[in-house]
């Protein structure tokens, strides 16, 4: 497979606004941002307006959008507040690439030189290039600089697959569970690996929202905005959602042929929250996770498209899991109308 052609018109930056002053976010990506294309959405339970720097190419969505396109399709479990506000970006977007960032991460700078790194180059260098998901290369992603395949890798599998999902990590405050931080409180990511690697095919992931790219057009569905604990939060350790979503998405991924890639870019990523408050509302998803690997393992798919495949994944989830825990129900459902939504708004 040879490598895409991704320019930055192709690309839209998504960012969930939590947080009103938007200014020392947006100053510090500025290298990267001011070439593309941005789609902010500002969490409706947010009341001050959002303090944006000049010099931007962007679109803001606020709850008056939200409520717009809901007009005409109206919805009943899936509530864009949050973290769940970045969902809708993806629904709006009409590029092929979206990347999204948290807006408290900030870029990481090289040791050697102290500029600041392309995290938006790495992520489209991760898409633009195959993945390899039925075989394992041991030495890295073989299309980063300074890799390549190994002895003993099958001429015939170098092709690799389509990379529609690219998950970076965070250095400072690694995207740990409420009490593992509350374990080891002061415990800081400064581990920089300079690496790329291909997700295997049926293993699944925890992907993390913080710092993530994908393929719009071929996945883009199955981005879903599904599960909200009961006691859901405004900070990481009190939301599911992007594990819920990265759950649905590399099942999805597998049966259509695809790959997931994970490890660059690294994003900086600054304090917030208190974990040992955060377990109260955290621990209800930490427990579903003992149940939801073991279903998504077993998961068998037979359609076609990236919005079929989710139906089908949401009636499964539902048949098996929906009768006893509320939450999981109520995803299901989420799913179905995020496909109906997704194929209004986008046609």
């Amino acid at each position: 497979m040879s490598e895409t052609i991704i320019n930055d018109e192709d690309v839209d930056v998504v960012i969930a606004a939590l947080r009103s002053d938007m200014s020392s976010f947006m100053e510090q990506w500025r290298p990267f941002f001011s070439r593309c294309h941005l789609i902010i959405v500002k969490d409706p339970d947010l009341g001050a307006d959002l303090q944006i720097p000049d010099g931007f190419n962007h679109n803001v969505y606020t709850q008056t959008e939200i409520d717009q396109v809901l007009a005409s399709t109206p919805v009943k479990h899936i509530n864009f507040s949050g973290y769940f506000c970045r969902y809708f970006g993806y629904l709006m977007s009409r590029k092929k690439y979206i990347i999204s960032i948290d807006d408290d991460c900030f870029p990481i700078k090289d040791d050697k030189t102290g500029i600041s790194i392309d995290a938006v180059g790495q992520h489209i260098t991760n898409l633009r290039t195959p993945a390899t998901p039925t075989f394992f290369n041991t030495l890295y992603d073989p299309y980063c600089d300074g890799a390549d395949f190994v002895r003993g890798y099958p001429f015939s599998l170098r092709e690799g697959v389509k990379c529609v999902l690219s998950c970076g990590l965070s250095l400072n405050l690694a995207d740990l569970d409420a009490p593992t931080q509350a374990l080891v409180p002061d415990k800081r990511n400064t581990r920089y690996v300079d690496a790329v690697l291909t997700v295997p095919k049926s293993s699944l992931m925890p992907m993390s929202g913080i710092n993530v790219a994908f393929d719009r057009e071929m996945i883009g569905p199955a981005l879903v905005p599904g599960l909200r604990l009961a006691s859901e939060g405004k900070v990481r350790w009190e939301t599911m959602e992007d594990i819920w979503c990265g759950l649905c998405a590399k099942v999805v991924i597998d049966h259509l042929n695809l790959g997931v890639k994970s490890g660059l870019p690294y994003v900086w990523r600054n304090e917030s929250g208190n974990a040992v408050e955060s377990l109260k509302k955290e621990w209800e998803g930490m427990k579903l996770m003992e149940e939801l690997v073991p279903f998504f393992q077993a998961v068998k798919l037979s359609a076609t498209t990236t919005e079929d495949c989710v139906i089908e994944v949401a009636n499964m989830v539902k048949e098996n899991l929906g009768s006893s825990h509320e939450s999981i129900g109520l995803a299901a459902a989420a799913m179905v109308e995020w496909v109906s939504l997704w194929k209004a708004v986008q046609s």
